[in-house]
Formats: structure tokens, sequence, C-alpha cells
């Protein structure tokens, strides 16, 4: 919790790569709730009764279930990060870092776009164009034959 970060040690990464997450007010107020609820002679946050949980698949599954969403994968959240971030106004380098993505299109893959996202650009586009000037600032092209003389 020192800091507010959640930090990635290289060993424990799939990638062999070390990263830093900064935390967030909700997942912060998840992990001090797990930390308040901790056993004391426990030093994980996630465990099963004060054991490591070595396969987390069927913690996941199970918690899916009980949540109503039975059928969720990890990755499902990987994605929907990814689109939030970008959807929210985060510059792509900064969502690529906090996903972990380290090539464009990997990242790309996971942004997907949908009709929401394509309707919300024409949106957008209509609102930029009527604020356009409306007087017209191009003048008319003269008519070729006469600008030959």
């Amino acid at each position: 919790m020192a800091g507010s970060v959640i930090r990635l040690d290289p060993e424990r990464s799939k990638t062999k790569t070390g990263r830093l997450l900064p935390m967030s007010q909700p997942l912060k107020e998840v992990l001090q709730r797990r930390v308040a609820a901790r056993r004391l002679d426990c030093v994980m946050v996630f465990h099963r009764d004060g054991d490591e949980m070595i396969d987390w698949r069927k913690a996941w599954a199970a918690a899916c279930k009980l949540a109503g969403l039975p059928g969720k994968r990890l990755h499902d959240c990987r994605r929907t990060a990814a689109r939030n971030l970008i959807r929210s106004g985060t510059p792509e380098r900064v969502a690529m870092q906090l996903t972990g993505h380290k090539t464009r299109s990997v990242f790309d893959r996971y942004n997907i776009v949908s009709e929401s996202d394509l309707r919300a650009g024409v949106d957008r586009l209509a609102a930029y164009v009527k604020k356009l000037p409306k007087e017209t600032i191009v003048e008319p092209l003269k008519k070729a034959g006469r600008e030959r003389r």
C-alpha cells in the first residue's frame, strides 16, 4: 500500500519485465478491505485459509459465478481496461504501459472498435463541423478558358 502503487517484479512477470501500476481509488478501497480482513498469521492479501493460491483459475471462476458473470476470463478485464483507458482520453502509449502491451499490433487487438465507437466518432465530427464558420473564405475558381489569355 506504500505509495499507492502496485509493483510487478520482473521475475513474476510473463515477459520478465517489471511494471508499476498506480492504484485507482476503487482498487485501493478493495485492497484496504482485504488488508483489514487479513489473517494476522498470513502475509498474503489473497489466500485460501492462509495458504497461497497456487492456481487462481478456480477462485476466478467461483468469483465470476458469484458475481453473476459466469464464463468471464481474466483477459476480458484487460480488454475492457484497454478500451476504457482510450475512451477516457488516456494517451495510447500510457494505456499500453498500464495494460502491459509492448507492441501496437497486440494493443490494437485489445482496443476493439465497436459500432458505438464509430457512432460516437461521426457524432463528434458533426458537432465539430457545426461549429465551423458559416461564411465562405474560399474564392471561386475562374473558368479555365478565360485564364489562358
